[in-house]
């Protein structure tokens, strides 16, 4: 087992002895927390007999903080003063559990804290109970996860591919980040850094509000310890998942970070690094996953706490929180002379989602008028294990350069890349992984986003052009009316004159009102009955005038809200009547009419009224009050290819070739008799 896929391969044959007693899905509350003490057990091995014997001088000397000089001791941030091993642990099979329970507590509180949250000591019980505990330990026992052996890289890799496999029927939000995408994230994250990180005694902090296993955080600490080997790297995160979480702290702890600086729990609404800043953010967050389950806490912080919070700009639908993760990022950006960097992969959603004034356009307002987008590049399909859809990485900061002398001006810009033609087929799929970027085109990627030069695969705009006004386009209100027989009875349906025979009291007193009312309806309908039946009013006021003089003449009263439903039931539109006006004389817009346009931030919105609606509508005019500023990236829009459609021949003679090819399938199957 050389390579870390010969021992995933191995893992995923032990864990096929669990079939019976465990379903496929549970294979992972077993299989990973013993990988887990596998990997502890082989990283403690060099030094478990000094680490015992320097624990029985200390316990004599009636010291009880023991973990610093234990941990000095065992060249690691943990320790164990069980007497077992795996080795050991073996040697006893009568007692096995009970052994093992020792063992698991003989940990430092850090590493038993890891295990725990697996729950794996139910598991204990149930593999004891099934004859599968010694089965599966001594299976275990074979795997080398020394550290000369299987670097922590590797070692994330195994913990990865493992869980993927044990969630390949996750939904789409519910993925794990490749290795090569998490390798042009950091690519594109510290584009503008590399000289910068090569200095001596430099401290960079890096934050992952998804952590997963670790994986993001893992890369981005190895790339900057391959560009400066001095560099102090902290790293933090949050992750949601109790599994997850394990490993990723388990990782952390063996690498000799600060396993503290992972927190369990969602980072929307149990913030675990609350009024923290980060130089270097970046996350895979679940999309198209709802929030509502958070969405009380997340409102009210909105609501109470507007900009001072997280979600000030505003909240998305509830069906997608993506934008979420993206602004608690934004809340951590440091305030300095450096400020922060955020790389983020999305789904499209975030793109263009939501009209003019939604949630999600005023995020993206926000986010774009202070700036803070530098870039997005757009990325191959399929890339993922449990989804096949289309994902961005957005490249955010608060400092973007504004100095020729220190590379390209960014400052006022958003730069596009379009990569979703960089990535070969791979030889065999993983779930719906069936792409995956190269190493060059890796290179070849962060050179065109670190050029900032408009290519084939590179746009570059201003901010403004993502932006545009809605306007509201009104019509007038044009209405003829007449008093026929056919209208009398499209009044006799209208609610409101329908309302008049209606009560919301209760016993004899609404029986009274309904009768009342049936009575009014009657009046009504016999004072219309008065009028000229033939008339066609194409003035409104005539007809308003016409009518109160009819009822006048009867001795009943039109009020204001019986006028308005006898207007509704007595009327149709007529682009041939004239225009109706409020008390006020303004022309009424007529809903039916109503329009909107969308028009350049960069443009006049009455020199285009005036040049694009205008010429066709002469009576239109803008509502000024409904005008509302949104802003979307069609990034499609902006790297359309045109594909000429195939001649008419073309796919009459591919429709005959394929149905010669049928018939010929069909004679294998049932003969030369069809």
């Amino acid at each position: 087992m050389n390579n870390f896929q010969d021992k995933v391969n191995f893992i995923w044959t032990i864990a096929e002895l669990l079939r019976g007693p465990y379903r496929k899905e549970q294979y992972g509350e077993v299989i990973l927390p013993m990988a887990v003490l596998r990997r502890f057990d082989c990283v403690l091995a060099p030094t478990k007999q000094a680490v015992l014997e320097k624990y029985e001088e200390l316990k004599k000397m009636g010291i009880h903080n023991m973990d610093p000089i234990l941990n000095r001791i065992s060249g690691q941030n943990f320790y164990n003063i069980s007497k077992f091993d795996f080795e050991k642990l073996l040697a006893d099979p009568d007692n096995l559990a009970s052994n093992l329970r020792n063992y698991i507590n003989g940990f430092s509180k850090n590493a038993r804290e890891i295990i725990e949250h697996f729950d794996f000591d139910k598991h204990i019980t149930k593999l004891n109970d099934n004859n599968l505990l010694y089965l599966v330990l001594s299976e275990f026992a074979k795997v080398d996860f020394h550290p000369e052996t299987v670097s922590n890289t590797e070692m994330g890799y195994i913990f990865e591919e493992l869980i993927r496999r044990f969630s390949e029927h996750g939904e789409a939000g519910d993925h794990y980040t490749p290795r090569e995408v998490i390798k042009l994230m950091v690519n594109l994250l510290l584009n503008e850094d590399s000289e910068e990180l090569t200095q001596k005694g430099l401290i960079v902090t890096v934050y992952d509000c998804c952590a997963g296993t670790g994986g993001m955080l893992s890369v981005a600490e190895n790339y900057m310890k391959e560009l400066n080997p001095d560099i102090q790297v902290e790293l933090f995160g949050q992750e949601i998942n109790p599994q997850s979480y394990a490993i990723c702290k388990a990782d952390m702890l063996i690498k000799g970070q600060n396993a503290d600086n992972i927190i369990l729990g969602d980072s929307l609404t149990q913030d675990g690094h609350k009024d923290k800043k980060f130089r270097y953010m970046l996350t895979n967050p679940p999309f198209g996953v709802d929030w509502k389950k958070q969405e009380k806490f997340i409102k009210e912080e909105a609501e109470t706490l507007g900009f001072r919070g997280r979600f000030g700009a505003g909240t998305p639908r509830v069906s997608d929180g993506s934008l979420l993760f993206l602004q608690h990022l934004l809340s951590k950006m440091r305030d300095d002379e450096k400020g922060s960097r955020i790389a983020i992969i999305f789904n499209g959603s975030p793109l263009f989602t939501g009209d003019a004034g939604s949630g999600e356009s005023e995020i993206r307002r926000w986010i774009i008028e202070n700036d803070w987008l530098e870039g997005i590049v757009a990325l191959p399909d399929q890339l993922f294990y449990n989804t096949g859809i289309s994902t961005y990485i957005w490249i955010l900061t608060n400092r973007k350069n504004a100095d020729p002398k220190k590379g390209p001006v960014r400052k006022g810009k958003i730069q596009l890349v379009d990569a979703r033609s960089f990535y070969q087929k791979m030889r065999k799929s993983l779930g719906n992984k069936r792409n995956e970027i190269t190493e060059e085109q890796i290179k070849e990627i962060t050179r065109i986003y670190g050029e900032f030069k408009e290519n084939e695969y590179c746009k570059i705009f201003d901010n403004e052009d993502f932006g545009y006004y809605k306007i509201t386009i009104e019509r007038p209100l044009r209405l003829n009316f007449m008093v026929s027989d056919e209208r009398i009875e499209n009044l006799k349906n209208e609610p409101g004159f329908v309302k008049l025979a209606e009560s919301r009291k209760k016993g004899s007193a609404a029986l009274q009102e309904i009768e009342e009312g049936k009575k009014l309806q009657k009046r009504i309908i016999e004072i219309l009955n008065t009028m000229d039946k033939t008339k066609l009013y194409k003035n409104r006021d005539e007809f308003v005038a016409d009518l109160k003089e009819a009822f006048k003449k009867n001795g009943l009263t039109l009020d204001s809200n019986l006028l308005k439903v006898l207007l509704s039931g007595l009327s149709e539109r007529d682009e041939t009547a004239d225009i109706c006006y409020d008390s006020k004389g303004n022309p009424e817009p007529d809903p039916e009419l109503r329009d909107t346009e969308n028009v350049p931030l960069k443009e006049d919105i009455h020199e285009y009224f005036e040049r694009e609606v205008k010429p066709h509508v002469p009576d239109a005019w803008i509502d000024e009050s409904k005008t509302k500023i949104g802003y979307e990236i069609p990034f499609n829009r902006y790297f359309y290819k045109y594909q000429p459609l195939r001649s008419s021949e073309e796919i009459l003679k591919e429709i005959i070739e394929l149905e010669q090819q049928i018939q010929e399938k069909l004679k294998k199957v049932i003969g030369n008799g069809i």
